[in-house]
């Protein structure tokens, strides 16, 4: 049955206490998307000052400007998620992924945890069956106290060197704990799909699992403005066959969930916070099934701040901005069905991403090719923009 948004399965444990933003499908001749704050009185439109989400957070002082910007009223936020999701009325507003022109950019093996997973799918050739046995091996060269070694430092490079010694390198180490990590590109532009919406694992991916995120909200000057949630749906199968399949283990149609909102950093929230973030997850699957774990941000090996020097920088820029995954220490490894063949997705099932400043990420799995396919793209959104008459914001 299809998932019904509410206000308490998705704000932030504190309400309505921070900065929320979004984006939300407006109704009207034509409707089209608009970048929206939520306040205790409703939900309101902002595109008659800032035509994309990606405007207004490329503003001087995005915090100021929300507040500044009275809107225009749209209706309760009741309304909009009870309106959001597979199932909705075109004729009235509905909730989308908050975020639109921005690059959407994802680091990858920023955990210990996570990086000793990726190195036992690169062991295993993506084959769920042998991971079991990969994993006791992985662990009795490497181990699991991973956490200490700082990337690019002596000691990384002294572990490099032990490892090359004993034939466990791997390319997830050297972007584990070497001095450059892994920066690639999640999703195009505008594919991101929101809260309530399916996400899309692919039809021939037989071990796969969701990765609980926090995503950071970034202008084209690198100034991290505020955080929201994401799933970076992984087909590990995919990958552990070989990296070069990282963009068909990564980049399929709705296999990128955002939102609900982003969090400005305001009075009540920073990077601070961030750094301290709890991410849970739950999957409660058709069958009864249920998984729970959690990932926190306490654990990573790279601060955040330094992820987004590596990925906006001299050599490469973002003129409208760009949202960032984080990575996760999440990396289920519990058997679903048969023993050894550890989790993989099934059709049906609900994943629930949830940080307590950040509220809940809901999205339930189908395929990518049942998803619904991705049609409006940067093309259809200028015609859209230039039809409302806000390109010229």
């Amino acid at each position: 049955m299809p998932m019904t948004l509410t206000p308490a399965n998705t704000l932030p444990a504190d309400g309505l206490t921070g900065t929320l933003i979004g984006r939300a499908w407006t109704p009207g001749e034509p409707g089209g998307p608009s970048p929206i704050t939520v306040r205790p009185d409703g939900v309101f439109d902002l595109s008659e000052r800032f035509a994309t989400l990606s405007q207004l957070l490329e503003s001087d002082d995005p915090l100021h400007a929300v507040r500044s910007t009275p809107g225009r009223f749209l209706g309760s936020l009741e309304a909009l998620l009870a309106n959001s999701g597979e199932a909705f009325d075109a004729q009235q507003p509905y909730l989308l992924a908050p975020v639109d022109l921005q690059v959407i950019k994802a680091a990858g093996v920023t955990f210990a945890a996570s990086m000793i997973e990726r190195v036992i799918e690169e062991q295993a050739a993506g084959d769920a069956s042998k991971a079991e046995a990969v994993r006791a091996t992985v662990h009795s060269v490497i181990g699991d106290n991973l956490r200490a070694v700082r990337p690019g430092s002596p000691q990384a490079m002294a572990l490099k060197a032990l490892l090359i010694e004993q034939g466990m390198w791997s390319q997830y180490l050297e972007v584990g704990i070497g001095p450059d990590a892994e920066v690639f590109t999640k999703a195009p532009v505008l594919a991101a799909v929101g809260s309530g919406s399916a996400i899309g694992v692919h039809p021939g991916s037989a071990w796969n699992n969701p990765e609980p995120e926090v995503v950071l909200a970034v202008d084209s000057r690198g100034r991290i403005h505020g955080a929201t949630l994401g799933n970076d749906v992984n087909l590990r199968d995919f990958e552990g066959r070989s990296a070069l399949l990282l963009s068909k283990a990564k980049d399929n149609n709705a296999s990128c969930a955002v939102g609900p909102f982003i969090r400005l950093f305001d009075e009540s929230f920073d990077l601070d916070a961030v750094r301290h973030c709890v991410v849970d997850l739950e999957v409660q699957g058709e069958d009864g099934y249920r998984l729970v774990g959690s990932s926190s941000m306490d654990q990573i090996s790279r601060d955040p701040e330094d992820l987004v020097r590596q990925t906006l920088n001299a050599n490469h820029q973002y003129p409208d901005g760009f949202l960032l995954f984080l990575g996760t220490l999440f990396a289920p490894i519990e058997d679903r069905d048969q023993p050894g063949a550890g989790f993989t997705h099934k059709p049906g099932d609900r994943v629930r991403i949830a940080s307590p400043l950040l509220g809940q990420l809901h999205n339930q799995v189908t395929t990518s090719d049942q998803a619904a396919p991705w049609t409006f793209g940067l093309g259809a959104m200028m015609r859209n923009l230039a039809a409302r008459g806000l390109l010229q914001r």
